[in-house]
């Protein structure tokens, strides 16, 4: 019965794709937890959603529209946030302005939307069994290029993650370095909400980050362990919505949340005890 998961070709599509997906969002969403910035990553979710709405107005890839719209607000993310005096209030501020205007850009591409309204709840809720040939490649270029940033930057991301003070004290530069994860999480997001979907896409990008750093305090093992939960909870939740009518980004978020819930609960009777 397992054996014929794989004999379709859009199930061969939708594990690679789904396979790159969860190697991006696992190493970026270790960082995203470690650094504080789930609500950059909330905001990003939504701005890709009027993105790949005017992607599929003009006839584009839905994926074109979703990178282009994030990558452009992780910009202006690092613009408006950059001389930040009092924490990360300034950069919530900012997150906060350009999530508001993108949902009513949403809005305004959803009423011009004259296809079936099944296009826009994939949008929202995903639709990675419906993958072609040019999403995966595409896919695979972003991921490569991000995961290639990650791990050219991934000590001193570290060092400015964990005491940005000290590290600029340093010499380590950590602005630039915030810019620059935050474009890679920008097109995390993008190529994360082909599989689960704008409303869903905490489920890869923050829930196996925050089990790993639950798990150890070592950060390339908590690398590692981030990047495997997230392989984990999307080959099974692909497997079960292939033979069963549970929707995809349902049973990921369910099996994400799980994993998470499992370790707070064991953590805390070892704590107990």
């Amino acid at each position: 019965m397992l054996g014929g998961l794989l004999d379709f070709h859009f199930m061969q599509n939708a594990y690679l794709a789904g396979t790159l997906v969860a190697l991006l969002a696992g190493g970026a969403g270790y960082f995203v937890v470690l650094r504080g910035q789930s609500f950059a990553a909330h905001m990003l979710s939504q701005v890709g959603f009027p993105g790949a709405a005017a992607a599929v107005l003009l006839g584009f890839s839905p994926v074109l529209g979703l990178v282009a719209f994030c990558v452009a607000a992780a910009l202006a993310i690092a613009w408006m946030g950059r001389d930040v005096e009092a924490g990360s209030r300034v950069e919530s501020a900012a997150v906060g302005t350009i999530l508001a205007f993108s949902l009513g850009l949403g809005l305004l591409f959803y009423h011009l939307y004259v296809g079936s309204a099944h296009g826009m709840f994939a949008l929202l809720f995903g639709s990675v069994l419906g993958i072609g040939d040019r999403d995966v490649a595409l896919t695979f270029a972003v991921v490569v290029a991000s995961a290639a940033a990650l791990a050219w930057a991934g000590r001193p991301l570290v060092f400015a993650s964990v005491d940005p003070d000290v590290a600029e004290a340093r010499g380590v530069p950590v602005r630039t370095l915030s810019a620059g994860f935050l474009l890679v999480l920008a097109l995390a997001v993008a190529v994360t909400v082909q599989i689960v979907g704008t409303l869903l896409v905490f489920a890869l990008l923050v829930a196996p980050g925050a089990t790993a750093l639950q798990l150890t305090a070592r950060p390339l093992l908590g690398l590692a362990v981030s990047v495997a939960l997230a392989l984990a909870v999307t080959w099974l939740g692909l497997a079960l919505a292939y033979f069963s009518d549970y929707p995809i980004g349902f049973l990921i978020t369910s099996l994400a949340f799980g994993l998470y819930a499992l370790v707070r609960a064991s953590r805390a009777v070892r704590s107990w005890a």
